[in-house]
């Protein structure tokens, strides 16, 4: 099994170490996923995975990963990207997608998870874009932006605020400047769309107790291959997997809150605590528990908002 990629050394903090079953050791693959206090509207996660795949899911914020190492699958609506070292992955919200090796060394990569209010409000001042700025691109091979990616997380772990902010400014113009767009409005036209929107408000409602796919379609007023059909073409995705999604987010925002993992499982509808740490893994990258201390020690060590 080939070595972790010199270019993304291991990160100093063990704790939200994940590894994932199969011939790789502990060594070979890694994960860090975590905030930093003075950036709070940015997630970061630096990765090296080999056997691990990242099932179909969306984010409610921007996805910008920068390639270190090996090569990374990642499957879109429209195909399957291949990036490789040197490439910039971009996402934009709520686009589903899957995520796995696609070299039998794995890959490595540093991500940025901006929110879309990150996103605009740098569109905003340092382009002509105007509405919900985006990206047109999907993968692009841009070593400097990757490299500018790069430089962001080794300034937050280095509690360089400065510098993480005005490196993530600029990468995130560069990135804009060449590949912004304006992401158009998703207003549910069509009945089928319409029937997907309110199905997804019945789920969101439900999460802990979700009807069958039958008498989720009678409530609304149609047929089940109708429903299951509209709210794959709507939201990328199948009713179920959506809803587990959904429970993973939710999930996040009560471990944030400081709920502990048996209770947020339990809250969101999983089984047990074990249901949530495998579902959680496979969509984070990392553990519910190691996400947890990650968020402790981001604001036990931030600044004093008390003031």
């Amino acid at each position: 099994m080939a070595a972790p990629s010199a270019s993304v050394p291991a990160p100093a903090s063990a704790s939200a170490s994940a590894s994932v079953p199969g011939p790789a050791s502990v060594s070979d693959e890694w994960a860090r996923h975590w905030q930093y206090a003075e950036l709070p509207d940015l997630d970061l996660l630096r990765a090296r995975y080999i056997r691990h795949t990242f099932p179909r899911h969306s984010h409610e914020g921007h996805v910008l990963a920068s390639v270190t190492g090996g090569i990374e699958d990642v499957g879109l609506p429209d195909g399957t990207v291949h990036a490789g070292p040197g490439s910039v992955v971009m996402i934009n919200p709520e686009v589903p997608h899957t995520a796995r090796a696609g070299a039998s060394e794995g890959w490595a990569y540093a991500t940025l998870y901006p929110s879309a209010q990150v996103i605009n409000d740098i569109a905003a001042d340092t382009t002509q874009l105007r509405g919900t700025a985006g990206f047109a691109e999907t993968s692009v091979v841009d070593p400097e932006a990757a490299r500018l990616i790069g430089e962001v997380h080794r300034a937050a772990e280095e509690g360089n605020a400065l510098a993480a902010d005005s490196v993530l400014r600029i990468v995130v113009a560069r990135l804009l400047s060449r590949h912004g767009s304006v992401l158009p409005a998703r207003s549910p036209r069509s009945a089928g769309a319409r029937a997907a929107v309110r199905a997804r408000a019945v789920l969101e409602s439900r999460m802990t107790g979700p009807p069958t796919l039958e008498a989720l379609a009678a409530e609304l007023g149609t047929s089940p291959f109708a429903l299951l059909r509209a709210f794959k073409k709507q939201y990328g995705m199948p009713p179920h997997t959506w809803l587990t999604d959904a429970r993973v987010r939710r999930a996040r925002r009560m471990l944030d809150a400081g709920i502990a993992p048996a209770d947020a499982a339990a809250e969101v509808g999983f089984t047990d605590q074990p249901h949530l740490n495998r579902h959680f893994t496979r969509i984070v990258g990392v553990p519910p528990g190691a996400y947890q201390r990650e968020r402790a020690r981001t604001y036990k060590t931030g600044p004093d908002l008390s003031a």
